[in-house]
């Protein structure tokens, strides 16, 4: 079942001689449940087009469509309704509010969306993430890889359709790095939910089930990590 689809999707920041194509006429389709790496040199188009996917920047044209929804021919309000029901976000920077515990971190998506929270749910992450002996901690008390722990939590907690994760294991030492990894995999894969991951690192691109590397904003190469073969 295809989960996500692009259709033309390009982004060009400038005009005229300063024109810059980041995303150059996409076109890609995802199934639900895979776990995709997008790799590329910097500058080749990889955090522009996961922005683009999560609803976050506006593409210059094209279409993008999560779940049977074209998000940009939604409104703001309704795009924005949209990522919090079924994208989850985990970025580089763990971007927890400091004032709150982890638990009340990892809750903040069902609050924002004036949803009850599933206290059953919330403590099977908490759990599933080894933090159930941290959970009543403030981000300031916990570690770096606890701290992305945390942050995979709050994705997770919606249960959402996609999970974005732009370059998660960046500030994390070899070790966190796979403990993060093989938690997040888990994670989502017991949950059946989509993984788009960034990445430069060749190890963490390398548990993916699809591999695509991107060059100034286009697919250069599309390959089936599971069995080896470039579409």
């Amino acid at each position: 079942m295809k989960i996500l689809t692009l259709k033309n999707l390009t982004k060009v920041y400038g005009k005229g001689d300063t024109a810059v194509t980041a995303v150059d006429h996409m076109d890609l389709e995802i199934e639900k449940g895979q776990f995709v790496s997008i790799v590329g040199t910097s500058g080749s188009g990889k955090s522009t087009l996961l922005h683009l996917i999560g609803g976050v920047d506006t593409p210059t044209e094209g279409e993008v469509i999560i779940d049977g929804d074209n998000i940009y021919e939604l409104n703001d309000n309704n795009r924005s309704i949209l990522r919090r029901r079924k994208i989850g976000f985990i970025f580089q920077q763990y971007n927890l509010i400091p004032v709150l515990t982890v638990e009340e971190n990892i809750k903040m998506p069902l609050l924002l969306d004036g949803n009850k929270v599933d206290q059953k749910k919330i403590d099977e992450i908490i759990e599933k993430l080894g933090l159930t002996e941290r959970k009543n901690h403030l981000p300031n008390q916990l570690s770096g890889g606890q701290q992305q722990r945390v942050a995979i939590g709050r994705a997770l907690a919606n249960n959402p359709t996609v999970i974005i994760a732009d370059e998660p294991t960046g500030n994390l030492d070899k070790k966190n790095s796979e403990e993060v990894m093989e938690l997040l995999c888990k994670c989502v894969k017991d949950e059946g939910q989509t993984l788009i991951l960034v990445t430069h690192e060749p190890d963490i691109a390398a548990m993916a089930d699809r591999i695509i590397h991107l060059e100034d904003g286009q697919i250069i190469s599309d390959t089936d990590n599971t069995s080896g073969i470039e579409n």
